[in-house]
């Protein structure tokens, strides 16, 4: 890409949703986050972007299974399921078994700015499926989240990712240096 401020841009929201962030576990900084999401949808959705925004859900009977309140977007994002492209996933990867490939190409988007949870995991693997698909990923650093584990705590895997991830395949950004 020799011009990358030629890409179209699009907004992916990951994970937002009521069961992995109203969860036993909290996530670090997720009223931080969920503003800077918002004002991410809100800055997307001014400049005429294409916003997605993927649900984890798990098999039949799990909390998340598809359908379930658990599944279901935070009622605090901006996400307009009328306007804006809502699909389910089951995988790390926003890609995996999605039309998520299909409908960035049809909507000529090159570059795709990712953020929501859990950052290890989702937002990591995006990133990278991304970059192998020929998209430019762009992690917005303080608006991606996890939890704590027993090993690391949120803010140090956070801490991690962020520079593992910056780097010649991804361009990390924050919230407030970014405009659609």
């Amino acid at each position: 890409m020799c011009n990358p401020s030629a890409e179209r841009r699009a907004l992916l929201v990951i994970g937002m949703q009521l069961g992995l962030f109203n969860g036993p576990e909290k996530p670090y900084e997720g009223d931080r986050v969920l503003a800077n999401i918002n004002q991410l949808i809100g800055r997307a959705r001014g400049a005429g972007a294409p916003i997605f925004a993927a649900r984890h859900t798990g098999p039949h009977c799990s909390p998340i299974e598809p359908g379930s309140p658990l599944s279901q977007l935070l009622p605090d994002i901006g996400v307009d399921a009328e306007m804006d492209t809502v699909f389910d996933k089951t995988r790390p990867d926003c890609f995996f078994g999605t039309g998520l490939r299909e409908w960035l190409a049809d909507t000529a988007v090159g570059e795709l700015v990712i953020v929501g949870m859990k950052t290890q995991y989702c937002i990591d693997t995006t990133c990278r499926a991304a970059a192998d698909l020929g998209f430019q990923p762009i992690p917005i650093a303080d608006a991606h989240t996890c939890m704590d584990t027993p090993v690391l705590p949120a803010q140090a895997i956070i801490e991690h990712h962020n520079p593992t991830l910056n780097g010649p395949f991804v361009r990390l950004l924050n919230t407030s240096d970014f405009q659609f």
